[in-house]
């Protein structure tokens, strides 16, 4: 008989019998045509390898690996009480962010909701509009009613409605990477093709009104005046960690050991101060 795996149970009780009894083998043997595959009534319930689950399970694999898939990354933040916004604000990423909002108050309406940011808001980064300004104000509607509190972190880019839906966290708990950078600006009229003459008056009309809306809400998040708010918006300006804080949009910087060192770096202004560098006026 040619050696058999010893640890093969079909094998090994095939063997087994056909050294005791050959004869009972000899009455299964393979009928033509039969779709029975033969000797399987040797075993009650025939087993014949090994499932997914206990390969997965063998310590030749991996003992530790989890029995069952992983879900998906966005669920596995979920269950943290993450919400990661990590694109422009368009219509499928309001719709999943709105959505994760309420499930969160639904789950515990007391946990904080940590929002991480890093979108370029209803622009793309080249400042072609790719989503109506509704849907910033949309995921900030929503922030608003919820009771929970509302951690933000910039982690990366937050500009235009994402700065706002930034500074919107509440108050203490608005926070920024050291490197993220922040950024506000007009309402884009997004383009208008072949559209009337009248068409367009009304698409421009409606870019002026929510580019006040968005100055009053940044003013009131901010602290500043509506008034600085729009004068910093008529051109893009942009805002490091430290700006930002002193601007109002953020409360603190999410440093990791670098306190000391950071504090005794000199600010770009004075950096070129020192250099005897003349900045221009950008009003």
């Amino acid at each position: 008989m040619p050696p058999i795996n010893p640890k093969d149970p079909f094998l090994s009780k095939l063997a087994s019998i056909a050294a005791t009894s050959p004869d009972s083998l000899l009455q299964d043997s393979p009928v033509s045509g039969s779709d029975t595959p033969p000797y399987l009534d040797i075993f009650e319930s025939p087993k014949l390898m090994a499932t997914p689950a206990q390969v997965e399970r063998s310590v030749s694999y991996n003992e530790h690996r989890p029995r069952t898939p992983p879900p998906d990354l966005p669920s596995l933040l979920l269950h943290g009480r993450i919400v990661y916004i990590g694109m422009p604000l368009v219509a499928a990423v309001t719709e999943l962010v709105v959505a994760e909002l309420m499930y969160l108050q639904w789950m515990d309406p007391k946990a904080p909701i940590y929002i991480y940011i890093n979108s370029t808001g209803t622009t793309r980064d080249d400042g072609e509009s790719v989503g109506m300004e509704t849907e910033g104000f949309a995921i900030y509607d929503s922030m608003m009613q919820l009771k929970n509190e509302i951690h933000t972190v910039a982690v990366g880019a937050a500009i235009g409605q994402a700065c706002l839906l930034l500074a919107a966290g509440t108050k203490g708990h608005r926070y920024m990477m050291p490197h993220a950078k922040a950024m506000i600006q007009q309402p884009r009229v997004p383009s208008s093709g072949l559209m009337p003459a009248s068409d367009i008056l009304i698409r421009a009309k409606e870019a002026v009104i929510n580019r006040d809306v968005l100055t009053e809400l940044l003013a009131k998040h901010t602290g500043n005046s509506v008034e600085t708010v729009a004068n910093v918006m008529k051109r893009p300006f942009y805002m490091d960690s430290r700006r930002a804080k002193e601007f109002g949009v953020i409360d603190k910087i999410l440093w990791q050991g670098q306190e000391k060192i950071m504090a005794d770096v000199l600010p770009p202004e004075d950096w070129d101060k020192s250099a005897g560098i003349k900045v221009a006026d950008p009003f």
